[in-house]
């Protein structure tokens, strides 16, 4: 394995079938593997890890009926419904988001695409954190058009999330309102205006492994600067809350060799533990640190999560560092330009 990783940190990542071979590969071979990714993630990271902070700021009524999500319009679930934040509330969250050492604020809408006015509060409230904090800013809103990613980019949105969710055999079990390629041209779109792409995807819906690797060279086909791997935590009420097929929760293990592979498939990217890490990494979560170089914490869209001061308890303990935007680096210059401008800190 670590002939692999000299390989990723050279510019050569994993091809289907080592990639393949990585997660069928016996726990026995766990700590080799996770070796191998650190070698990787330490050579373009060194021990800094990011956070990130998600602002729910338009939740519940979603007319699309992604299988896994409690917002969608199609069911029955407990999740909040509530229209858009103001830009205030937006501006309000960004500076909790700081207090908590975030690198990246995260604005979410629970929508098919932004509308009109939806656009025009999230681009205020985003030209005000750039003049107020040092934050490197995301946007997840749907859909988008040539226009209004580029309304977005000249707001000074960084990073535009849009997962693809799963490999593309497996999408339309998951999703019927819109298909894969929809997903990777609304990617495209967001990273021709500018905007780092943030994309990634569910582990634990039913798919396959072999859809696990579709996905993750979907991902880099696209060229995603940043790659969110979340674990199914089946929110109640949801299709995918009630398959007998899913494991709940699903394997340690099997995580962290999703998260290795990840890292070996791209080596110098922005790679975190997102959704479900907490149900389903459980007492393996510092282990993930090892292979990604950033996280979520204050929770999730509709789940709670681990909370800031544990999170940065848990880096510091591992032996890593909090990384965030040195004070007045300028976000919207490309990421090789950011990466030079950070500082770390030990509470």
């Amino acid at each position: 394995m670590k002939l692999l990783a000299d390989r990723a940190i050279a510019g050569e990542p994993l091809a289907r079938e080592e990639a393949r071979a990585l997660l069928d590969t016996s726990d026995d071979n766990l700590l080799t593997l996770l070796d191998a990714a650190y070698a990787v993630r330490r050579h373009f990271h060194g021990k800094r890890v990011r956070i990130h902070v998600l602002e729910n700021a338009k939740s519940g009524a979603c007319p699309e009926d992604c299988g896994f999500c409690s917002q969608s319009s199609h069911y029955e679930t407990p999740a909040e419904v509530y229209p858009l934040e103001s830009v205030e509330q937006i501006v309000e969250g960004a500076r909790r988001a700081k207090a908590a050492h975030a690198w990246k604020y995260c604005i979410v809408t629970a929508t098919t695409a932004p509308s009109r006015r939806d656009l025009e509060v999230i681009c205020e409230a985003t030209r005000r954190i750039k003049a107020e904090l040092d934050l490197t800013v995301c946007a997840s809103l749907g859909a988008l058009t040539e226009a209004k990613a580029a309304e977005l980019a000249a707001a000074g949105v960084d990073r535009f999330n849009h997962n693809l969710e799963t490999g593309p055999d497996h999408f339309a079990k998951i999703v019927s309102t819109h298909t894969f390629a929809d997903r990777q041209a609304t990617a495209r779109m967001a990273k021709q205006a500018g905007m780092d792409i943030c994309s990634g995807g569910i582990i634990g819906m039913g798919e396959s492994k072999d859809d696990v690797i579709d996905l993750l060279l979907a991902l880099r086909e696209i060229d995603a600067d940043s790659v969110p791997v979340n674990f199914l935590d089946p929110r109640p009420g949801t299709p995918l809350s009630k398959l007998g097929i899913i494991r709940r929760p699903l394997d340690p293990r099997y995580c962290l060799k999703v998260l290795a592979v990840t890292r070996l498939m791209f080596p110098s990217k922005d790679v975190r533990v997102a959704g479900g890490r907490e149900v389903n990494l459980r007492s393996l979560t510092p282990l993930a640190l090892y292979a990604v170089n950033s996280i979520f914490t204050n929770g999730y869209l509709t789940t709670p999560g681990s909370q800031a001061s544990a999170d940065h308890q848990m880096i510091l303990d591992a032996g890593f560092e909090i990384e965030e935007v040195a004070p007045g680096t300028h976000l919207t210059e490309r990421p090789s330009a950011r990466s030079a401008s950070v500082t770390t800190t030990a509470l």
